[in-house]
């Protein structure tokens, strides 16, 4: 994780904190995991969909799954899960 914050830039004492979540408890508690055949058959099973989410105290503030019937990974408009849609939902909710 230190290493794709490093090469997006993100420094440590800012105010984003990238996370793994090596045994998905994260990704099953938020109903996030990847079951289609497609890309478990590819990559494995217990995948996490793209998505992005503002948490402030342990409380979800907004969240924006990427995912869809027809894009299981959410690879293919992940925009509602880049930092644009972020911004915009920051706005609303600060």
């Amino acid at each position: 994780m230190a290493a794709w914050a490093k090469d997006q830039g993100v420094d440590s004492k800012g105010i984003i904190t990238f996370m793994a979540d090596t045994r998905g408890e994260l990704t099953k508690a938020l109903g996030v995991e990847m079951a289609h055949p497609g890309p478990c058959g590819v990559l494995g099973g217990g995948r996490c969909q793209r998505f992005s989410a503002y948490i402030e105290e342990g409380e979800i503030k907004t969240f924006n799954l990427a995912a869809s019937e027809d894009d299981p990974a959410g690879d293919d408009h992940p925009e509602v899960s880049c930092v644009e849609k972020m911004l915009e939902d920051l706005k609303e909710i600060l």
